[in-house]
């Protein structure tokens, strides 16, 4: 229920520079990723978050041992690289 659309839009609004409140949108977004990935992969697919909160959900998700290595390969490929 947590990760329900309505929830990962109130969170994907979220806008801080606090990095608890960065790391906290960062761990619900990964743990939605591994409970409820159909619901949660659009928003890395066509990214919504700032960089850093889209690339440390990722980074999160692939340390998880529920997601399989083919996904894990791909969310990978969704990382955004850093603006120089």
């Amino acid at each position: 229920e947590a990760f329900c659309p309505e929830m990962l839009n109130m969170v994907a609004k979220i806008e801080s520079e606090e990095y608890y409140i960065k790391m906290a949108v960062a761990w619900y977004f990964s743990m939605a990723l591994v409970k409820q990935y159909e619901q949660t992969i659009g928003y890395f697919t066509t990214p919504v978050l700032d960089t850093w909160t889209h690339n440390k959900a990722i980074q999160k998700a692939i340390e998880s041992y529920q997601i399989d290595a083919d996904t894990k390969t791909y969310l990978k490929s969704l990382k955004i690289a850093k603006r120089t």
